[in-house]
């Protein structure tokens, strides 16, 4: 045991960082520093980091149409829209923007510029519905909203809208210099609320989750300084290139967006996703690095169009947004061997990270998502009794730390029930960690199926689905049973060819799993639904099985 730096009296095991004097796990990571100045917007942060990419290299590029961005144009850009939103528009610090857009060109800029002006900015996804965005627009009520000509309609009329497809929004992108000389931002402190981002509604409306500028300034340094610890200065020489598959609207893809800013890559966005699209521009563009879903290493991993094109430039991928298991991992390395496939955990109310993989050595830890981020600290916590847990127990994931949501934006209640009287963050998720302290996440709480006196994770029957080839994907799901109370119930896509049965789908998870454990109902489905992320969407599948003719065991 060693004693920690901010109480000498406290031992913290060195293996795991688990305290057993305060039950407590605390980071492994090395300290990253943070900046002093309590005067200082994400952007500001941003900028101030020392650049390694000239201005004439690419910084977006479109997957597309191959159009491309350098770090000088998005810099130029991002000074002009500052210039023009706050003195053509009057938007200051406070205001918050509602941005309706699909992944393009335009958001990084429009992104970092209103922060740069303290103005909260609110993405969402373009596809939602009227009544989604009507809920959106209600939590927050915002002063000004961006989006297209095609999806202005979905948008209320009283709300002043800017559209970024038209040519008065690419002539304030493009004010000459010479404009911009007496322009001076806001003064904008750390405390301030930057961003609000939605919860993916898995289980319910979505929530409106306030992040503030020190949230993301924490979340940047640490981006920053792992990769100065993991040879970035080599990696950067030679212009690693990286494919956003996740919407720039989504917690993920909006730190995809900002590491990219940190590290000084190349992204490649796609403005909507398209599986060979995507093969595609890894061949064309030499990609390197991606952020995936578990999803996507499930159609990496079994789909015959890998094969048609050159894909021996990525080197690594980081899945997160869901459980990975371990037999998609393995099979996904029997594939490509060369590439290093690593998994993270977070959430939208923890600043999108909570737990990492870092090098070969951690990627190794098939099953786990990693070890407790920097800045964090975590509890185990038994639902029964409220009581922290040891190593090698299970209960549900507790954190806190600088990275973690302001709170829920017109949501109270939520907010209240969302955080223990002392700042723990309740994440709703049944993890555990092992004595090396890597994090495993076994299931949602609230999606356990409870069958007779058991209680079985749909995650890992899911797993065990997404081995078998002739699958393509699958959920699993409770479904009411009046003697056990509920059973377990496979949607599954067959892969193209393939005549599974349900009799054979249930009969191969039977093989493997205790008997209570077992699925006893299965649909045949299309294709499973999923928000952004890649996360199940639940509820559309139980209201789904409720009119589907299933086959019963």
């Amino acid at each position: 045991m060693a004693p920690t730096n901010a109480n000498s009296n406290l031992l913290i095991n060195p293996e795991n960082g688990y305290c057993p004097q305060t039950k407590t796990y605390h980071t492994l990571r090395p300290k990253v520093p943070l900046p002093l100045s309590q005067s200082l917007s994400i952007t500001q942060f941003l900028l101030s980091l020392p650049q390694t990419a000239a201005a004439d290299v690419a910084f977006l590029i479109n997957a597309f149409t191959g159009e491309r961005l350098t770090y000088g144009q998005f810099l130029n850009q991002l000074q002009s829209l500052a210039f023009n939103l706050r003195t053509r528009f009057s938007l200051s610090k406070g205001d918050v923007a509602f941005i309706l857009l699909p992944s393009s060109f335009h958001v990084p800029a429009l992104y970092f510029s209103l922060l740069s002006l303290g103005v909260i900015i609110s993405p969402a996804n373009p596809l939602a519905s009227a009544s989604e965005i009507s809920h959106q627009l209600h939590l927050t009520n915002p002063s000004i909203a961006f989006t297209t000509s095609h999806t202005s309609r979905k948008l209320p009329s009283n709300l002043r809208t800017v559209l970024i497809d038209s040519p008065d929004f690419i002539s304030m992108s493009t004010q000459t210099q010479n404009d911009l000389i007496d322009f001076t931002v806001p003064i904008v402190n750390q405390a301030d609320s930057a961003a609000i981002l939605y919860s993916s509604g898995t289980s319910g409306k979505v929530k409106g989750v306030l992040l503030t500028h020190r949230n993301l300034i924490a979340l940047a340094a640490s981006f920053y300084h792992s990769e100065s610890q993991t040879g970035s200065t080599e990696a950067q020489s030679s212009r690693e290139v990286t494919l956003s598959t996740v919407p720039l609207f989504h917690v993920y893809g909006f730190l995809g967006l900002m590491m990219t800013f940190t590290v000084t890559y190349t992204l490649v966005l796609m403005e909507r996703f398209d599986f060979e699209k995507m093969l595609k521009a890894i061949e064309k563009y030499r990609v390197s690095h991606m952020a995936v879903s578990p999803p996507l290493i499930v159609t990496l991993t079994k789909s015959e169009l890998t094969k048609s094109y050159d894909l021996s430039s990525l080197q690594l991928l980081h899945s997160g947004g869901a459980p990975l298991g371990k037999e998609v991992t393995l099979k996904f390395k029997e594939k490509f061997p060369d590439v290093e496939l690593i998994q993270g955990y977070g959430m939208t109310e923890s600043g999108g990270v909570g737990a990492g993989m870092r090098g070969p050595d951690e990627a190794n830890r098939y099953g786990s998502v990693g070890r407790l981020y920097e800045f964090l600290e975590a509890k185990i916590v038994d639902p029964a009794t409220g009581e922290a847990l040891p190593p090698d127990e299970k209960g549900e994931l507790w954190l806190r730390g600088i990275t973690i949501m302001k709170g829920y934006v017109g949501d109270d209640k939520a907010t209240a029930e969302t955080f223990s009287p002392d700042g723990w963050l309740k994440t709703g998720d049944l993890c555990y960690f092992d004595s090396h302290g890597f994090l495993f996440i076994v299931d949602r709480l609230k999606e356990l199926i409870k069958y007779k006196a058991y209680q079985v994770p749909p995650a890992e029957l899911e797993h065990l689905l997404h081995s078998n080839h002739e699958i393509a994907d699958a959920a699993v799901i409770p479904y009411s049973d009046e003697e056990a109370g509920q059973i377990p119930m496979a949607f599954v896509v067959r892969r193209p060819g393939s005549n599974i049965t349900a009799a054979q789908v249930m009969d191969f998870i039977a093989k493997q799993v205790a008997p209570y454990k077992k699925i006893r109902r299965v649909a045949f489905i299309d294709s499973i639904p999923k928000s952004p992320a890649g996360k199940i969407l639940r509820r559309e599948l139980v209201t789904r099985a409720l009119s589907t003719n299933l086959s019963k065991l």
